[in-house]
C-alpha cells in the first residue's frame, strides 16, 4: 500500500500539535483518514464510498429539540 505523506488536519481540531483530530491524505485512487493520536493505523476508502457514508450521516442524524 502506498502511504501518503502529505497529511492534512481537521479545520475542526484547531491549531497546536497536541489537539486529537482526524486527518486526511489521498492518493490517485484511494483516500487515507487516521487519528493523530494513532497515527498508524490508518483506514482508506476511496471517494464513491465515504461520499456515500457522510450523506446517509447527514440525511439520518437525530435533530435536538428542547423539552
Amino acid at each position: 500500500m502506498n502511504t501518503p505523506h502529505d497529511w492534512q488536519k481537521s479545520s475542526f481540531s484547531g491549531s497546536g500539535d497536541g489537539n486529537n483530530c482526524l486527518e486526511l491524505a489521498s492518493t490517485p485512487t484511494t483516500l487515507h483518514l487516521r487519528e493523530s493520536d494513532t497515527p498508524a493505523t490508518i483506514l482508506t476508502t476511496t471517494p464513491t464510498p465515504l461520499a456515500h457514508l457522510l450523506t446517509r450521516i447527514r440525511t439520518d442524524a437525530p435533530t435536538h429539540q428542547s423539552p
